[in-house]
Formats: C-alpha cells, structure tokens, sequence
C-alpha cells in the first residue's frame, strides 16, 4: 500500500512507513487537480497545515483509508466527509508538548531579563548596563498558571527548578491532583490576582474567548508579566496594550495572536513586549516526533486495523454502530450538560447504565460523555479515543455501573459528577430509540429535548415565574421553541428548561439571574 506525504514533514515520517512495508512518496505543496491525481492511489495520506483535505480530495482517493495530521489540529482536513467515506482521521496530540514548555519558559526569562531588548541595544552600538535594561528575578515569584493540562504541567515541573511559588487553575484539576505535580490549586481569580508571572496554556473557546481581558488585567497586581503561548484570542490583546501603556502591567511574551500574522497591532511598536511567530512546536525533536508517532499510527492501522488517536473513529463492532450512535450522542450531550452546570474541579464522574442499554458496550458510551465532558476545557483536543485517558490525567475518577430496569424508561443513562463544588446529575434517554431525552437534572423529573441552544433557570416555586422570565426572553427578540418544567415540591423549588431558536446574549441573562426567586440560571449549546 501507498502513503502520499503532501506537506512539509521530516523524513523520519517517511523512513518509519518504508521500514513498516510501505511505499511512500513526499510530496509538499500540492493543491487542486494535482493533489487530486496524486492521491487516486494511495490507502494513507499525511499532511500538516497547508494541505486542505476536502471531501473533492478524498473524492478522487477511492482506496483512501486513512488521513494522518502531523500534529494536533485538524482544521484542515474534513472530518465530516471523512467519516461519511469511512475514513479514519488521525492525529499526534501532545507531541510538541515539551517543546511548548520550554519556549514558555524561554518568554518567561526573556521578558524578565529584558533579553530581546538589551540585544537590540548593543546591535545599534550601545553599551547600556544601567536601570534601561534592569530585569527581576524569578526566584521567590508566584507564577500563575491558567490551564494545568500537559504543557501548563511542565511548565510548572521546570518553574519549581527556579523556585518560584506555583498557583494553578484548570476546570477539571482536582487538587490532590494539582498537589502531586507541586501546583496550588487555587480560583481563577485567585490566580489572576496573586501572579507575579501569569502564563496561559488554555483553548480557544467561546468560553475562554478573551478570558484574560480589562477587567482581569485590572485585577492583577501592579508590575506583572503576562505570557501566552497557548491560543491567541484567550488574551484580549487590546486591554493588554492599555495595560502595558498606563505601566499596571509590566511586560507580555507572546507567540500567538489574535490575527497571525499579527500585521499592523500596536503590540509591536511596544518595547515591553516581546514576540515570536508561532514558535511553540518549532523544533527539530518535536517535528520529529509528531513525524514518527503519525507514521506508525498509519502503519498500525493498515496493517492490523488498530486505531489511534482517532478524531472520529475507535474500535466498535460494525454490527452495533449504527445501533450504538443515538445513545453515543445522548451521552455526550449529558457531559456536555454537566460541565455546564458543574462547578468544577471534579474529582468523579459516575455513570449508570439502566435496561436494554445494556444491550450495547458500556466503554464508548461513557468514552463520548467523557468527550463531551471535557472538550473546550483542555488544551488538548479530545475525543472518545483519548477521552478517559485526559479524565485520569485531569484526577476524575470514572465509574461505570450496570443496574436494572427503570421505572418509567426501557433504557435509562444517568451521570453524576461530583467534586469540592458538589454534586450534579442528569439522566437522559432515547424515544423511538433515536430521538434524545432530558428526563432529569438532579433532582428535577421532566422532559426535555437536549439539543441546540439552551437556557435553565432554578427558582422558587412560586406564581408568576415563567411569565417574568419569558419577557425577558421576548424583549430580547429571543423565541423559545420548546419547555419543560419540573419542581421537587409545590411550593419548593422548581426548574425550566428551555431550547431557544437563537443564542442568548449576555444581558437577558443577568436580567433573568437579578429576578427575585431565581436561584440560578444557566446557558449551553447542545
């Protein structure tokens, strides 16, 4: 069988799959009918960044078996259309992870030290050795860490070599965990407000979509450093200019950008900063193995069928696929609920398997709720693959659990999620066996559809309640297309669910959270 490498990868990619049986041609730079034409023959297909595998390209690749990225993203490649064809896509997560923390670390003494600017200095034939360059110490500082997944993990092991103090936030830490790798678990606003060095190892989301803006920066102590070299985006680079200008913030290091390049940002007329392009995975070890890991994936997978570090496919019996995806979605959605509503750390997540589904492999289902679970809080991309695994990593502890016959249900999936913030629960099931259900959240009976955007809102039970939150809603121009209520008691508490044709904004939301007997309100997309 033939492997097309179409991009810029190290020959170490080539050499594993030649040494594995398997003939390979290089390739970089192809595009439009000659990618087309290169790849009418080959079974497995490694790229990078720059190739776009689109559903055309794999079109014209009809013994097309497998699509391997050479590192973590898949942007690039569509997923989707894979899977339609029955297409593995694979990728090499975590790779370059040593690579990430040592450039962190490189920013870190660079901008304390000033480095960048004292070299510029002397290259102009300036001998300046006085306060122009003064730099501080990192010994004894607090460095904060906001996300502690595997590069916030090593950045922490190499900080501690220095002896600086280490806080830690991350979602889904708990902190015996955190403990054991010598990091203080502590709030995200503790982290903001204690750091001398704040450094960011966080995804983008919609969630952390300038996570670290104004009001965090204004939050910080007088003099601290910011870096980030995780996702541009997560710091809001506008307020960090203000920052650095009105001298409350000291100096960042920076190596992504919200727009890269980042052409035209005020960030580089400013001494105080120091830049790189995109440098975290750059380097000869971490090219080489994101190389090799991505050629004996393919060879493994080829040769006997197994399956690694899959974006959309892991072993399950063909006979029981189409079978198993409604109750793999509904379990997904459940995680993606619960991290919602969780208020994490978490340090269990405990899944009930009730009635015919126990007809099905417990191992995917709860893999996919892992994956919903966990997805947007990690730097790492996630999927039921590598799902457990990032969970143990995290220190939450997954249990699985067979029990009898539901009362009200054939088939009922239930997960609770527990932690120092407590604990919540949802259960769902399917209706004519493809058709997802909210039946519970903790401990509120109802029945609700689990898809789309959403809104739930806890109050007291008590008269008027709906009313006063549909005006808000219909003053928004926000529709709702369907709800379920539920309460424990007459007069007790209460809960809505509401699927919503349109987003909520921000405002309707605290409009809703000020009213007076609401207890809570929450938004997510499922």
């Amino acid at each position: 069988m033939k492997v097309l490498i179409a991009d810029k990868v190290s020959p170490t990619c080539a050499e594993v799959l030649r040494r594995e049986g398997f003939e390979t041609e290089h390739r970089p730079g192809l595009a439009g009918d000659d990618l087309k034409a290169a790849v009418a023959e080959v079974a497995g297909l490694v790229v990078r960044s720059d190739t776009r595998v689109t559903e055309e390209v794999m079109a014209a690749a009809p013994g097309l078996k497998v699509v391997g990225r050479a590192g973590a993203g898949v942007d690039n490649i569509d997923v989707a259309a894979a899977t339609r064809r029955g297409i593995v896509v694979m990728n090499a997560p975590g790779e370059n992870t040593i690579s990430a923390a040592e450039h962190t670390m490189s920013m870190i003494l660079a901008l304390a030290r000033r480095i960048p600017a004292a070299d510029r200095s002397m290259r102009a034939g300036r001998w300046e050795r006085g306060a122009a360059f003064m730099g501080v110490e990192l010994y004894g500082k607090t460095l904060g860490i906001l996300g502690v997944g595997k590069v916030g993990r090593e950045v922490a092991a190499r900080a501690r070599a220095f002896g600086m103090q280490i806080l830690g936030f991350d979602p889904v830490l708990a902190p015996d965990a955190a403990a054991r790798l010598g990091v203080t678990a502590v709030s995200f606003d503790e982290v903001i407000e204690r750091a001398d060095i704040l450094t960011l190892h966080l995804p983008l989301t919609a969630n952390t979509r300038h996570l670290v803006g104004r009001d965090q920066l204004a939050r910080c102590r007088r003099g601290v450093r910011i870096v980030n070299v995780a996702r541009g985006g997560v710091l809001d680079e506008a307020a960090l200019v203000e920052a650095i200008t009105s001298g409350h913030v000291a100096g960042a290091a920076l190596d992504v950008f919200e727009r890269e390049p980042p052409q035209g940002s005020p960030l580089l007329g400013l001494d105080a900063v120091v830049l790189t392009p995109h440098l975290g995975a750059s380097t000869e070890e971490a090219q080489e193995k994101v190389a090799a890991r991505i050629a004996e994936q393919i060879a493994a997978y080829l040769r006997d069928g197994t399956v690694t570090n899959a974006v959309n496919a892991e072993g399950i019996d063909p006979r029981l696929a189409t079978a198993l995806a409604p109750w793999r979605d509904l379990c997904e959605r459940l995680g993606r609920l619960l991290s919602a509503l969780g208020r994490g750390p978490f340090t269990e997540a405990a899944l009930e398997y009730s009635g015919s589904v126990h007809e099905f492999p417990t191992r995917p289902l709860t893999a996919s709720f892992l994956k919903g679970l966990l997805e947007g809080k990690l730097c790492d991309p996630v999927n039921p693959v590598n799902a457990m695994v990032l969970a143990r990593e995290a220190g939450i502890r997954v249990q699985e659990a067979r029990a009898g016959e539901p009362q009200d249900y054939t088939a009922l999936v239930t997960a609770t999620l527990r932690g120092p913030g407590g604990t919540r629960s949802a259960a769902g099931t399917l209706f004519g066996k493809r058709d997802p259900r909210l039946v519970r959240v903790d401990e509120f009976q109802l029945d609700a559809m689990p898809r789309g955007p959403m809104l739930i809102v806890s109050n007291d039970d008590r008269p008027g309640m709906v009313g006063r939150i549909g005006t808000i809603l219909g003053d928004a121009q926000v529709n709702i297309a369907y709800m379920s209520l539920g309460r424990d008691r007459s007069g007790g508490r209460a809960i809505a669910v509401l699927n919503l044709d349109s987003p909520l904004p921000d405002g309707p939301q605290r409009a809703i959270a000020a009213l007076g007997g609401v207890l809570w309100v929450e938004r997510v997309t499922l």
